[in-house]
């Protein structure tokens, strides 16, 4: 066997065309396949393949169906290793002899990058979005590139924290691919440094624009400082481009830094850098016709489509380079959001960030489940829910400061006994899956103990009330949520519109009941007098959120009745 084995492919037109050699290694040896490729398909009818005993409905999933370009891993690509993407120049450095050029080809790839951030947010891999970019895969060869060097040194360490954001709150699907790094290259050494570097480009691009906008002859350039590129009528538009680039890069990074901060305590920082953040794309945003006017020639295409401000396709990514880093899943058909629309993600992904950093943190219950409710009409992303869910929960506690027992407690509008009882440690109340069954046998063993187990007993029924009533609320939520996602087909509609009449009716009668026990307990706590004729008739009103969930019930059923008069006409 040769070296360095040349394997040939038909391609569309029938004839052979030679493809790029695959070098063998010393514990490798590669051998010709297609003869039994050949019986096998000469064997083989139609929907049928080849599996061993012990094939599954997984492994029938992740099969690999040779030679189609959405099912083989490990099809023909460009390059088959990024050393030999490297030795046939697809990521030069520097990315040109020409300085101007140069300039404007690092902002290409800042901005493809952004692009593939957002593509990555929104569901790709990291290895086909982000880190298709060949310099990030080697990070050590763009050193001599203080510019590019910086940006992806931030830009690593930005995915970093994201997946760390991620996969501590747990609000991804097992089958989403958004922390599957597949190994690659997203730790590395002197990544804490990152800023510190970003913050020395940032300083001499500053330096050099302050020395552009000097018209006066006593404000000559220092002799220590170069220009970016080598035309003077283009310095001080590619000095602004990069500055708002970098800054945003800064400010986005320390967005996600202040916003893991513990008990709540970087969020009005976190602001302040959102804000920057804003501001900074908007320059982006403008910085496009400059880098348009930058030569003479014009993309093809249509500009909205590209992923890059100036129009231009960028210098060192492939997609598929990466693409066998992702077996045993077939590689995805990844669709780059376009420059523009990764601006849009990321200004609303920014506001949605902003409204978790302006909550008030307010330990009632029932506040914090209406600003959760109000927040997903939003419809935010992973990233965003993410945030949140690490503000709510840390350390097993809301905000990182109150027990949830004592937040139950507040909520459930428990009897100041409970303070002095070891609820919280009897397993009835642990076991939250057996609920009801298991508080009934509680009451039932209680029922003729001492007065310390009747009080237990009396807690306990209190706490299923309200867990009943908190059940009910989901369950509306939910069926609710069906119509904001657009879940059901119309002829759903009825059988929805009937269960939400059943499980309103259900709400309305624990809330009331609710309110009925939690308005008793206060009466306790105040003065024993007799009852008022005042009082008398307060108390014989239905309260406003019991009126407002009957409301519901009449709307339920009313529409429960047309759509079933509907159907049958």
């Amino acid at each position: 066997m040769a070296d360095k084995p040349v394997y040939e492919e038909a391609s569309i037109d029938g004839q052979p065309s030679k493809l790029a050699s695959i070098p063998a290694s010393d514990t490798t040896v590669w051998a010709d396949a297609s003869p039994l490729l050949q019986a096998a398909c000469a064997g083989l009818r139609d929907g049928e393949l080849i599996h061993g005993d012990n094939f599954n409905l997984f492994a029938a999933m992740s099969a690999l169906e040779i030679m189609d370009p959405k099912m083989d891993s490990g099809i023909v690509c460009t390059y088959y290793s990024i050393d030999e993407a490297i030795e046939n120049g697809a990521a030069p450095i520097p990315i040109s002899l020409d300085s101007t050029i140069d300039v404007c080809r690092t902002i290409d790839i800042m901005d493809h990058l952004l692009a593939c951030e957002a593509a990555w947010h929104k569901g790709h891999s990291l290895a086909q979005t982000v880190f298709s970019c060949i310099y990030l895969l080697r990070l050590d060869r763009t050193a001599p590139h203080a510019l590019l060097h910086s940006y992806c040194r931030i830009i690593r360490a930005t995915c970093k924290a994201v997946v760390s954001v991620v996969s501590d709150a747990r609000t991804h699907e097992e089958e989403d691919l958004f922390t599957m790094t597949y190994g690659l290259p997203l730790n590395g050494d002197g990544d804490d440094k990152c800023l510190s570097i970003l913050n020395a480009v940032e300083e001499t691009i500053s330096r050099q624009l302050r020395a552009c906008k000097a018209t006066s002859s006593k404000r000559r350039l220092p002799e220590d400082l170069e220009p970016l590129q080598s035309n003077p009528n283009l310095e001080e538009g590619f000095c602004k481009a990069l500055l708002c680039r970098l800054r945003f890069r800064k400010h986005f990074f320390h967005v996600l830094s202040c916003m893991k901060r513990p008990q709540g305590r970087g969020l009005e920082s976190a602001r302040k850098h959102i804000a920057s953040c804003l501001t900074e794309l908007e320059s982006i945003l403008k910085s496009a016709d400059f880098l348009r006017s930058c030569f003479d020639e014009s993309c093809e295409g249509d500009i909205d489509d590209k992923t890059t401000a100036s129009g231009f396709e960028p210098i060192g990514f492939d997609a598929m380079l990466n693409s066998r880093l992702s077996a045993p899943t077939p590689p995805r058909a990844i669709k780059i959001l376009s420059w523009k629309k990764a601006v849009e993600y990321f200004v609303k992904l920014l506001h949605d960030l902003d409204v978790i950093c302006s909550y008030s943190l307010d330990p009632h219950l029932e506040s914090l489940l209406r600003f959760v409710v109000q927040f997903q009409k939003s419809q935010p992303d992973l990233v965003a829910r993410s945030h949140l869910q690490l503000l709510l929960v840390q350390d097993g506690k809301l905000y990182g400061r109150d027990p949830f027992f004592a937040v139950i407690n507040k909520a459930a509008a428990l009897p100041e006994a409970t303070k002095n009882q070891d609820i919280q440690k009897n397993e009835s109340f642990l076991q939250l899956g057996m609920l009801e069954l298991a508080f009934r046998n509680e009451c039932g063993e209680v029922s003729s103990s001492s007065n310390d187990e009747n009080t237990c007993m009396k807690i306990f029924q209190h706490i299923l009330l309200w867990v009943e009533e908190q059940t009910f609320w989901i369950a509306f939520r939910f069926l609710i949520l069906g119509f904001e996602l657009e879940l059901y087909s119309t002829g759903e509609y009825c059988m929805v519109y009937w269960y939400l009449y059943a499980v309103l009716i259900k709400l309305a009668e624990k809330t009331h009941l609710m309110m009925a026990v939690s308005h008793d307990t206060a009466k306790r706590k105040g003065k024993k007098k007799k009852d008022s004729p005042k009082d008398l008739a307060r108390e014989s009103r239905i309260p406003p959120a019991v009126l407002f969930l009957q409301c519901y019930i009449c709307l339920a059923e009313g529409l429960t009745m047309y759509l079933s008069r509907c159907l049958l006409l």
